[in-house]
């Protein structure tokens, strides 16, 4: 697999003029997808479980890069949770209860579109929890991570990021298609009027929580194909770093079965 290089932790250092072509992007995409579909067999062979953090501007690609994800894996052991506001029965207990409710079985992959980071993104800009809790949750989210590691549990964490003007042409591209207009949302074109409020608690969530056990990867997505391979590539590394990814060697009981299923067969073929 070609790996996409390291991009830097701040928004404004990002290169948003990364292209990729489409031939390189078919080849890329196959060969990522074949890769989390050995990844999820070794998984269910080992134990391991990840869990798959998706976070980034509205219109950035999170959708998208997660179909390509969800398109191959077996649902029985993967599960996208969409993470929407807090309901009242949320909001009535610690903020991360309902995220560790979804965390995934032994052997299982949980991907989160959008996550626990809403407390130090919406709700500091949009000034939704005290100041005190936002500046806290960063410790805590930390913690989290570490324990979710500590136990066997690997953890990846993407955001595409994109200009004003790239969201503009994206939103337009939704309103001119019906099939599409229900991705917008009121609150869509109120967080424009936020922009710089939301970059700078973006870069503070990357300097607080980037570690070595739960990195972010942070990608110029104006180029659907390249910020879709290079999320996809970033997640396929860290799920299967230190992982046998070779496919597991049938049960022998299955051979012997199968071996005397064709013995039957063979005499009875035209």
């Amino acid at each position: 697999m070609t790996k996409t290089k390291e991009p830097h932790l701040r928004l404004d250092q990002l290169d948003m003029s990364r292209r990729l072509h489409r031939h390189e992007y078919e080849d890329r995409l196959k060969a990522v997808q074949k890769t989390f579909v050995r990844i999820q067999q070794a998984y269910l062979k080992t134990g391991d479980s990840a869990v798959v953090v998706f976070e980034g501007w509205d219109a950035a690609g999170k959708g998208g890069a997660i179909r390509r994800m969800s398109s191959v894996m077996d649902p029985r052991g993967f599960k996208v949770w969409p993470i929407a506001a807090p309901s009242q029965e949320d909001l009535r207990r610690h903020y991360m209860a309902r995220f560790w409710e979804k965390l995934p079985s032994h052997g299982g992959i949980a991907v989160f579109d959008r996550s626990w980071y809403g407390r130090v993104l919406v709700e500091r800009v949009e000034e939704l929890a005290p100041k005190a809790d936002w500046q806290r949750a960063y410790t805590e989210i930390v913690e989290f991570e570490r324990s979710l590691t500590a136990s066997g549990t690997r953890v990846a964490k993407v955001f595409l990021y994109i200009t004003p003007e790239e969201q503009f042409v994206r939103f337009r591209e939704r309103m001119d298609d019906p099939l599409k207009r229900w991705k917008l949302s009121y609150e869509d074109f109120r967080n424009r009027d936020k922009w710089y409020g939301y970059e700078e608690a973006a870069n503070d969530m990357f300097a607080h929580t980037h570690a070595k056990n739960a990195p972010w990867t942070v990608i110029p997505a104006n180029d659907k194909r390249y910020g879709r391979i290079a999320a996809l590539e970033a997640v396929a590394d860290i799920l299967a770093d230190g992982v046998d990814l070779s496919p597991a060697e049938p049960d022998p009981r299955i051979v012997s079965q199968f071996e005397r299923m064709k013995a039957e067969i063979a005499p009875h073929r035209p």
